[in-house]
């Protein structure tokens, strides 16, 4: 998606680290770019907006479920690996998430 219009920013890069932003786990620095690129650009924060208000519905419905550790672990692990630009194998990508009876 981009409006058109010419930013220090481009969209596609704004809505690629929209979760990021979202769950603040970026510079200070980037997310006042951010905000910057929302104050200029109307459907990256129509966007912004409908990722948040998703974000809050989800937690609100199903941010009281324990998550098992284990599940968590694996989870982490793979964050991990797709952020360190390692090459993730096959198995890294299909692997069985665990199931109640395996916790």
């Amino acid at each position: 998606m981009s409006c058109g219009e010419p930013h220090e920013t481009d969209c596609s890069e704004i809505l690629d680290h929209l979760y990021e932003f979202l769950d603040r786990e970026m510079p200070d620095a980037d997310c006042r770019k951010f905000e910057h690129h929302f104050e200029e650009c109307s459907p990256c924060l129509e966007k912004y907006g409908l990722e948040q208000a998703v974000k809050k519905l989800v937690k609100r419905c199903c941010g009281q479920d324990d998550v098992p550790g284990d599940l968590r672990a694996k989870v982490m692990g793979r964050i991990e690996l797709i952020r360190s630009g390692q090459p993730l194998s096959e198995q890294d990508v299909t692997a069985a998430p665990v199931t109640p009876q395996e916790s």
